[in-house]
């Protein structure tokens, strides 16, 4: 593993643990030529994912880029950094249980705004915001009038 400080490729694993619920590795690892210690994770990958885009463009997946869209729709919440990485591991796993290794980004938003919803109601308006590209207040009255039973959204 390359060091992240000074590009050393002789790096060693000092510990390792379970993580994520038994679901990946963690590794400290130090860099004997500087000093340098950090953390990596091991996981399993069933399957390279591509992201098709609204646009038509494609991409590779990636699962980091999905943890920062979750984490900031959670900033500031009271949700146990544990409870997130166990949902990002779960909606990671219902990706790569689809069967298909192309994944348009749609079910991919769908799949994170059902598990926001599930966690906490913020999250979940916070995600939609971004994801439904919320143009004005109004949007965010229509959607938060639709998350209260009982009530008939304005027409």
């Amino acid at each position: 593993m390359r060091c992240p400080f000074c590009g050393n490729i002789d790096t060693q694993v000092k510990d390792s643990r379970p993580a994520e619920d038994h679901v990946a590795i963690r590794r400290r690892r130090f860099c004997p030529a500087c000093g340098g210690r950090f953390t990596t994770y091991e996981r399993v990958q069933l399957r390279d994912l591509v992201v098709i885009k609204s646009s038509g463009k494609r991409e590779d997946f990636d699962r980091d880029k999905l943890e920062r869209a979750i984490r900031i729709s959670m900033q500031k919440r009271p949700i146990d950094p544990e409870r997130i990485d166990q949902m990002i591991s779960g909606i990671v796993r219902r990706l790569e249980s689809i069967g298909d290794t192309d994944i348009p980004s749609r079910t991919i938003g769908d799949i994170v705004m059902e598990s926001l919803a599930r966690i906490d109601t913020v999250a979940y308006v916070r995600f939609a915001s971004v994801y439904k590209n919320f143009q004005a207040a109004d949007d965010f009255d229509k959607f938060v009038s639709e998350l209260r039973p009982g009530e008939k959204p304005e027409e």
